[in-house]
């Protein structure tokens, strides 16, 4: 390990290491533009320019000069302070003079680094240069006489999104970024752009003259848009939400977030529920109402119905604590009939290492071989696609899929569609595999059939046969494209022993053997999953979607935005979600709801009265609750089950990667995005979703 001095500081550091990783090693500054921690190293904004003792008589990169043993460096020598001066006084020669309306005043690089590190005038007097605006689509904004060509954003395209549809073309003076054949930015990473990019020339079109950074108040909190719980920042106003950006966060989402994560948010302000609704038996129309009336409602219309009658159905956007409620609610009405799989998936629920992305999001970088079974990683979990497409990159690992085939951001060995093709498969390679950390990847479309327990089994022990499970290393992974599922399944919202799960409560409300239903937050239905009309339907959550169209009772809740709560992500990590902006109207927290709607309709109130003594109650019965934001591992066992698998393909959970919740289907920016990324037919199924 070579030892460099930086500034008469010594330090060791790894073999490959270069000279301005290790001054940030030593808290020491140097200004970049190009450089960036998880892009390849290009070397051609100069910013970054130190002096090397004994080297060349020159000012060197130091993001691309490997430190050497014995090496010495200067970081702030007059030689690279006026190197300094002379290459910022040479990016602002055609640099745009619109500070005061640019959207990235105030967290731009070169506006900070021009102030701390530039020349004190300019001396150039001929004429500026201009550069036409690229259509990169309906997220990102471009204003390209601002770019300053550090190619960050041409790198994260083709490195980390896998679609290399931006570069730079021409050269000198008339040297710009752009698609080559007037393509718009096809990725559903396409925000993270604005980020990286160290200057104005990308901005969000969406925030565009929105707010001024300084005026925000940021809230840290976690995404629910799939099952990965990306760590984000919320940027709000008062009441309104302006913006959402990726926290870092190496074992999740490093410093990315998806499209629907960043973009969605305008939905939370657009058809949103905010006081109670109870529907007319006269006219079959909802009426506003109060909440004692809302509840006296309920109790009467309870009153008389049997505990084995009433069941409750949780959504994909629900926290734990408002399940737990919703779960002792009913049990104190005498009912089991519960579940959280509103997409009808059937699988072992008794081994938490059964339904767990086991080997950790993190995990995916030690994996030698991946094999993808029924799932679409780009959009049931985009992060996950990237971490992938990064170990594809570094390693070239064999990646093969079973399932329909899906446009991947990596190459990949089609094997087959259906579960006899993983059989096969097995059959193959049974006790032949060479890899050390194989990895299997299922998508939950997979056991949403009839036959999911069998799959369930079968694919346990495909697992064990290829050599998945060992002593040191779980591969074992399911990724879940629902927020809530990995937290309901771990408190027990599911049916126990002679209760009723999803397919037999939905089936119940049209024979009359289910004659209440609470919907949690549920709008996963369809023209082919419809509630029954000889049932009496409670329905609390915060759009008027699915959910609320039956209802006859409608309660308004606070989104994800509005509430504290814990989120248990694919990998089985508890996580907080923190209110960033005060919920509308009378809209409540769903616990809160629960509780207060308990004092009307069972013998005794629910035994909490806050989220403290609520998750205290939490915690005692399940501990994996008292360790908030670590992945606690869990028990590997074997599963059996009888039955018959069926021939039929695997099919995919996501229909429409921009209209998959009620939040994206009340957004007008993700209509837009669909309009723009998807095909007639997936708009097609989108437009019937949100029908």
């Amino acid at each position: 390990m070579p030892k460099i001095t930086i500034n008469d500081m010594e330090i060791e550091v790894e073999a490959g290491t270069n000279i301005l990783q290790a001054a940030e090693q030593l808290g020491i500054e140097i200004p970049r533009f190009c450089y960036h921690d998880k892009l390849s190293v290009p070397a051609n904004c100069r910013m970054c320019l130190v002096e090397v003792e004994g080297g060349p008589p020159k000012p060197v990169a130091s993001c691309a000069m490997a430190c050497g043993d014995g090496m010495v460096v200067k970081t702030e020598s007059e030689m690279v302070k006026k190197a300094r001066k002379g290459v910022m006084e040479m990016m602002l020669i055609n640099h745009p003079l619109d500070c005061p309306v640019c959207d990235q005043g105030g967290e731009c690089d070169l506006q900070d680094q021009a102030v701390a590190y530039g020349f004190d005038r300019s001396r150039y007097n001929e004429s500026k240069r201009s550069v036409n605006n690229k259509d990169f689509g309906p997220l990102v904004g471009t204003v390209m006489t601002r770019c300053i060509n550090c190619t960050r954003c041409v790198r994260f395209a083709e490195e980390i999104a896998g679609t290399p549809v931006l570069g730079q073309f021409n050269r000198g003076e008339d040297a710009e970024i752009g698609t080559f054949i007037g393509e718009i930015l096809d990725t559903e990473l396409s925000g993270n752009l604005v980020d990286i990019c160290p200057v104005g020339a990308l901005t969000s079109k969406p925030y565009k003259y929105s707010a001024r950074s300084w005026e925000l108040t940021k809230t840290e909190t976690i995404d629910v848009h799939d099952a990965l719980g990306s760590n984000i920042r919320i940027d709000s106003r008062g009441r309104a939400l302006m913006r959402i950006l990726p926290r870092l966060n190496d074992d999740i989402n490093e410093e990315w977030i998806d499209d629907r994560t960043r973009y969605a948010y305008d939905g939370l302000a657009a058809g949103r529920i905010d006081e109670p609704y109870i529907r007319d038996k006269d006219s079959g129309k909802l009426r506003a109402a109060t909440w004692d009336e809302a509840f006296s409602f309920i109790k009467n219309k309870l009153a008389g119905i049997s505990g084995d009658n009433i069941a409750a159905l949780a959504g994909d956007l629900v926290d734990v604590e408002s399940m737990v409620a919703m779960k002792d609610m009913l049990a104190s009405l005498g009912s089991t009939n519960i579940d959280c799989r509103t997409d009808g998936s059937l699988f072992n629920t008794d081994s938490r290492g059964s339904y767990l992305f086991n080997s950790t999001i993190n995990g995916i970088d030690e994996a030698d071989a991946i094999v993808l079974v029924g799932v679409d990683p780009r959009h049931e979990g985009t992060m996950v696609n990237a971490r992938i497409r990064k170990n594809w990159l570094e390693r070239k690992i064999p990646v093969s899929l079973i399932g329909q085939p899906v446009d991947l951001t990596y190459p990949y060995e089609h094997v087959g569609t259906s579960p006899q093709d993983l059989v096969k498969l097995v059959k193959e390679y049974a006790g032949k595999m060479e890899a050390k950390k194989p990895m299997m990847i299922i998508g939950s479309g997979v056991f949403a059939r009839e036959d999911g327990h069998a799959i369930h089994a079968m694919l346990h022990d495909a697992a064990e046969k290829l050599g998945i499970i060992t002593d040191s290393w779980n591969g074992f992974n399911i990724l879940h494209s629902a927020a809530s599922r990995v937290g309901g399944l771990d408190v027990g919202f599911v049916p126990t022993k002679g209760s009723e799960g999803f397919a037999e409560i939905i089936e119940g409300t049209k024979d009359g053997s289910v004659k209440a239903l609470f919907l949690l937050g549920a709008d996963e239905f369809n023209a082919r999953v419809n509630i029954g009309w000889k049932c009496f339907v409670v329905y609390q959550g915060h759009h008027g979607d699915h959910g609320a169209s039956r209802a006859d009772v409608v309660l308004p809740s606070a989104a994800y935005t509005e509430k504290d709560g814990i989120y248990v992500n694919t990998e089985g990590r508890p996580q907080l979600a923190r209110r960033a902006v005060s919920a509308p109207g009378q809209a409540k927290e769903d616990w809160a709801i629960i509780r207060a709607m308990s004092e009307h309709i069972c013998s005794n109130p629910l035994p909490y009265n806050n989220l403290l003594e609520l998750r205290d109650r939490i915690k005692k019965e399940w501990p994996i609750f008292k360790n908030i934001g670590s992945v606690t591992p869990a028990k590997w066992d074997g599963y059996t089950a009888k039955g018959k698998m069926a021939k039929d393909d695997f099919g995919l959970p996501v229909k429409n990667y921009y209209l998959n919740n009620p939040i994206c289907r009340a957004s007008k920016t993700m209509a837009e995005c669909t309009e723009a990324f998807t095909s007639n037919e997936e708009q097609t199924e989108g437009k019937e979703e949100a029908a």
